[in-house]
């Protein structure tokens, strides 16, 4: 019994020690550079509000915020970085909707494949991206009832996306389900040639996020057919949301967040919640968003945490219905 009362004692210990160690850790956090990975090249959309968001963390937090781009798998060599580093608040992921998608579309290799839900701690969905449809003016197509009587009357039209397996992808293959037509899929790589090829008329539609054409249809050059949002966006309020013209599944915004590795300390999970949130407000941050067609979210980690859950179990069924996989 003695023997049993000192282990008890023990473990009692151990556990006071450790909860002593973590929030230790919590109130000196940071100490020294934090590592921002994001799971792409340098230069895109998502790069580029990474950078933004490590330049506002870093003046409020008092040490570095860097930038680390690690390529390759839709993500997945990143997140699986990210998923193996030690939870001390030093590497984080900033990653876009691709996150919970990637994994069903793409075979993981050996040291890449990984849990979304399970081997990750959310900390905060920074914004929403509207998918969207647009056309161009010489493809004689004004409205989405006019793309759906032409496909039904045995119109050979096409759809643009920036890649297989991408949300876009699957917005276009819902689209298809819910409209009953057979619209064939141009996959390409990356988002300049969906739109470079959609203005010359060599896809009838591209499926694309607002930053990418903004100016294209300002310009006239673009027209925004339908949004793939429950509601309309404010970045472009003017055009309708497919489920206002009756397509009821049609609901397939991207996002980006943030998130670190499973067990993180949760007194420095709110700390950069409460950051980021307040960063989101920033007038000049909002700006930036605009210009890259994000909309600011914000939140508690708990929105992430369903945000991913509910797509790695929605996709993942689209996914395997559609018989989607990635290049």
């Amino acid at each position: 019994m003695f023997h049993q009362r000192n282990m008890v004692r023990a473990a009692a210990g151990a556990i006071l020690l450790l909860c002593a160690a973590t929030a230790a850790l919590a109130q000196s956090w940071p100490t020294k550079p934090v590592t921002l990975v994001v799971a792409y090249p340098a230069g895109g959309d998502t790069d580029a509000i990474a950078r933004t968001y490590a330049e506002k963390l870093a003046q409020r937090l008092g040490q570095p915020v860097l930038v680390d781009n690690r390529p390759g798998a839709s993500g997945m060599i990143g997140n699986a970085w990210v998923a193996k580093a030690p939870a001390d608040g030093y590497t984080l992921l900033f990653t876009p909707s691709t996150f919970p998608i990637a994994q069903h579309v793409l075979k993981a290799g050996p040291g890449v494949a990984h849990d979304v839900v399970k081997d990750f701690t959310p900390i905060v969905k920074t914004g929403n991206i509207p998918v969207l449809m647009v056309t161009a003016p010489t493809s004689g197509i004004q409205t989405v009832a006019q793309l759906v009587a032409g496909a039904k009357a045995g119109k050979a039209f096409t759809y643009g996306t920036p890649g297989a397996g991408s949300p876009m992808h699957i917005a276009g293959e819902l689209f298809n389900k819910d409209a009953g037509v057979a619209i064939a899929h141009a996959p390409y790589r990356g988002v300049a040639p969906v739109v470079n090829d959609t203005l010359g008329g060599h896809v009838s539609v591209g499926w694309i996020t607002p930053g990418a054409v903004a100016g294209h249809i300002a310009a006239g050059k673009l027209v925004p057919l339908a949004v793939a949002e429950r509601q309309r966006t404010k970045l472009m309020p003017n055009v309708p949301t497919f489920l206002e013209l009756g397509y009821r599944d049609m609901d397939v915004s991207a996002w980006m967040g943030l998130l670190g590795p499973k067990a993180m300390p949760a007194e420095v999970v709110q700390t950069l919640n409460r950051h980021v949130n307040e960063i989101l407000k920033m007038p000049d941050v909002q700006a930036r968003m605009a210009a890259l067609g994000i909309e600011p979210v914000g939140g508690e980690p708990a929105v992430l945490a369903r945000q991913i859950a509910d797509d790695d179990q929605r996709f993942g069924k689209l996914v395997r219905e559609f018989g989607i996989r990635a290049d």
